[in-house]
């Protein structure tokens, strides 16, 4: 499809009273500004124009703002016998819609029946499902998926797992201390092959976890240590109220289901 000309919305469409202005071109009775689809009794057009009229396409062409008087529609139609005639709309319907940046951006709503599917979905106050999971091809049955939920609990929380072996010291993530409050570490040892008697020495700077045996044992060991995010508000899991509207906390911090 040809590149489409370079045709301009006029920029006042109101006139003195707010009253909107009648475009040239537009149909009788209708009064707001637009892009030009055919007529529900248009003639069925069988080819693509320059102009913008025409069958249609299976490619993604931009859309574009018709400003074509009545005087140059008859012109465009002497030069392509048949060309649809243009009308004006407030509302519009297509079979496919491929959006690049910068996006959808309005005040209005959304309403989808069929399936969304989406690299990441963010939207203040609301998630489109009760559980959060991911769901992925299967890595070793062919044929077959898996599904995983998120972990779920009365806290912002994070944590690391990990092995400690002929070594006293777990390091914590050096970012560990712009994210988490101290103060609400907490350690799970599981001894490997020997009974070692482990026992958490203590938690220094928030920054790296002593263990020691006190058996005098080799440390061989699992470990799992969680934490508290400090980085927002304390969350409040339970509260009075008969929607997510009366939490009595910063609700943009959160998603939520309603």
């Amino acid at each position: 499809m040809a590149d489409q000309p370079n045709i301009l919305q006029p920029g006042n469409n109101f006139d003195e009273n707010g009253k909107a202005k009648l475009t040239e071109g537009q149909p009788e009775g209708h009064s707001f500004p637009g892009e030009m689809i055919p007529s529900s009794n248009n003639r069925d057009c069988n080819t693509e124009h320059g102009s913008g009229w025409g069958k249609a396409t299976a490619s993604y062409p931009y859309i574009w703002f018709g400003n074509m008087s009545e005087k140059e529609w008859e012109k465009q139609n002497a030069l392509y016998p048949g060309a649809c005639r243009p009308w004006r709309h407030s509302t519009a319907q297509i079979d496919g819609l491929q959006i690049n940046s910068p996006g959808i951006s309005g005040a209005g709503n959304i309403a989808i029946t069929g399936t969304i599917t989406a690299a990441a979905i963010s939207a203040p106050g609301h998630n489109l499902a009760t559980k959060k999971d991911f769901d992925i091809p299967h890595p070793t049955k062919e044929g077959h998926r898996l599904r995983h939920v998120c972990l779920e609990g009365p806290e912002a929380g994070v944590y690391i797992r990990g092995r400690l072996t002929d070594n006293n010291v777990i390091e914590l993530p050096e970012y560990w201390r712009g994210l988490v409050d101290p103060e609400t570490i907490t350690v799970t040892l599981t001894q490997i092959r020997t009974t070692q008697d482990l026992i958490v020495d203590g938690i220094e700077w928030g920054t790296r976890v002593k263990i020691k045996s006190g058996n005098a044992s080799k440390i061989d060991c699992f470990y799992v240590i969680h934490a508290e995010r400090s980085d927002g508000e304390k969350l409040i899991a339970e509260y009075k109220g008969n929607s997510i509207e009366d939490y009595p906390g910063d609700n943009t911090q959160y998603t939520h289901n309603r």
